[in-house]
């Protein structure tokens, strides 16, 4: 029986154990810094039923701890633990001490996840942040929002709805679902709404970014109390003409230059003016001893509040047609950066200025409100009543929830996607809130690093409501029940799709070949060399490792 180690106590641990001792049937030994707090007891609780499978408690990890009997014998160590330095450091003292170990780190920092895998033999490291995070954008934009993947020899598809695809049908590799239904991998592609297309020779446009308003700072200006000294100054001098004009029996744009002149730069005395005229002159130069003092205080009590706004990053100017993204740890990063990218509008929210996102959002000018989400002020300024989408990722599933309905009293109306914990507590909400968009971050990253655990290589993931289905790339074992057997054999309704078939490797003189279209190369049978391509549900993946294995 195969058996591997989970470092963690947290969501993702809990539920990547899950995942391994019911997906894949493995023997898990579970380290924890302590055995009654976070979600150690119920880990525990997983592990319980198999009389293999246990969690110890080690408040240090060292050398002595990968020593030990049940973990010296381990296929694959994950480390996934929500620091990324820790996790690094875990890896290498158990590099150290199990040279061949495959090692799955879970890191939030890409540039340094990419030179540890570089360095360390035999490892991937993976981030459930950005595993889960299109699926969350799709959930906020409509469910159907395309998913861009790139393959390891370079060439990409994209998830798309099938109405939405402008290529042609030759570029549709395969259904993906029927999203009215939830049936993923249909036997019928034409029957599947949403697709997967190959964009080969179709560049993509670049995405289209959100630049700050280039009126944004004269928007900020012209508002408020200078808006109406303005506008009281405006009155004066259009009545001051016209009377100027009738008193003196001037031209229109004579009164109006005289008028101007007088308010605002005083006049000379005209003792042999009439009394009329004399009096207009008063009064104009009156106002304008008045006025002056006005219009500077205004403006320069507007201009410190809008710089000070704008430095602040917070929202200067109303919006409309915007996402809310509640909660800027790590998935929230990743939910605003992926809609930045593409051209959404995004104001963001977050209790605490040292949040991971509220730095991303900030550098790329995204509006960020420092407040808690469950105050009707901060849904306020975050301009809730005209938001297209409110996106609740805090890590607190109550105060997702009760953010969201406190949302949903101040406009009924409006689009909520809620980060939830236990699908079965997603299913009530629904119920009785209405609440229909619900995601859970481990939910979707749990089976990703679980078959890298056990050797597939996970491209990519494709979110379809709830649920993921993942784009791996899987190895044509020696002597395995695949090896001989024709291409189309691979496919499994409902479970397992063949995308595309590779030969040769990276680095290779005669590098990656890809043969499209499988099913279009019944007479080719698979042998060692090939590497398929595939997307499969957990299940559909669990069984193709078998047979490949």
């Amino acid at each position: 029986m195969r058996r591997f180690v989970v470092w963690g106590d947290n969501a993702l641990a809990r539920r990547l154990v899950g995942e391994l001792i019911n997906s894949y049937g493995a023997q898990v030994t579970v380290i924890v810094p302590s055995l009654t707090q976070n979600l150690a007891p119920e880990i525990a609780e997983l592990c319980a039923p198999d009389p293999w499978s246990m969690v110890v408690q080690e408040r240090r990890l060292s050398a002595a701890t990968f020593l030990r009997p049940e973990l010296a014998e381990a296929e694959a160590i994950a480390f996934v633990d929500a620091d990324d330095v820790a996790n690094v450091d875990a890896a290498l003292i158990a590099r150290e001490t199990l040279p061949d170990v495959r090692v799955v780190l879970r890191m939030f920092n890409t540039v340094l996840g990419e030179g540890v895998a570089s360095r360390l033999r035999n490892c991937a490291v993976l981030s459930a942040s950005e595993i889960a995070a299109p699926a969350f954008v799709a959930a906020a934009l409509g469910d159907n929002t395309p998913t861009s993947i790139r393959l390891t020899d370079g060439q990409q598809l994209m998830a798309v709805d099938r109405d939405a695809a402008v290529l042609s049908v030759s570029d549709i590799r395969c259904g993906l679902a029927i999203t009215a239904t939830g049936e993923s991998l249909p036997a019928d592609d034409d029957a599947a709404d949403l697709v997967l297309v190959s964009t080969y020779g179709h560049p993509l446009p670049a995405p289209r970014r959100v630049g700050r308003h280039p009126l944004r700072t004269t928007r900020l200006v012209l508002k408020g109390g200078l808006r109406r000294v303005l506008v009281g100054v405006a009155a004066l001098i259009g009545t001051g003409t016209v009377v100027v004009a009738a008193v003196k029996d001037l031209s229109p744009w004579r009164a109006l230059y005289v008028t101007v002149l007088t308010t605002l730069g005083g006049a000379n005395a005209d003792l042999g003016a009439r009394r009329v005229s004399q009096a207009v002159d008063l009064a104009l130069v009156v106002a304008g001893v008045a006025v002056i003092p006005a219009v500077t205080a205004a403006v320069v009590n507007t201009l410190v509040k809008a710089r000070l706004k704008i430095a602040a990053g917070g929202l200067a100017v109303p919006v409309g047609n915007h996402v809310i993204v509640i909660g800027l740890g790590n998935v929230g990063a990743r939910v605003v950066q992926e809609l930045h990218d593409q051209g959404i509008d995004v104001v963001a929210v977050d209790r605490s200025s040292t949040a991971r996102g509220v730095a991303v959002a900030r550098s790329l000018g995204i509006p960020v409100i420092l407040g808690d989400a469950r105050d009707t002020e901060t849904l306020d300024a975050a301009s809730v009543t005209t938001a297209r989408c409110l996106v609740m990722v805090t890590t607190d599933d109550v105060t997702n929830l009760e953010a969201a309905l406190l949302a949903r009293s101040l406009r009924a109306d409006l689009r909520v996607v809620l980060r939830l914990f236990e699908e079965d507590f997603a299913r009530r909400i629904k119920v009785a809130f209405g609440i229909n968009h619900s995601r859970s971050v481990s939910y979707l990253a749990a089976p990703a690093f679980a078959a890298s655990m056990v050797g597939s290589e996970v491209i990519d993931t494709i979110p379809v409501g709830r649920r993921v289905l993942l784009v791996a790339e899987v190895r044509v074992g020696a002597h395995s029940r695949l090896e001989g057997r024709p291409f189309h054999e691979v496919n499994v309704v409902n479970e397992i799709r063949l995308v595309a078939v590779q030969t040769g490797r990276p680095g290779l003189e005669q590098g990656v070949q890809t043969f499209w279209w499988p099913e279009r190369n019944r007479g080719r049978t698979l042998d060692r060399a090939h590497t398929l391509v595939v997307v499969a549900t957990r299940a559909g993946l669990v069984s193709l490792l078998e047979r490949a294995a």
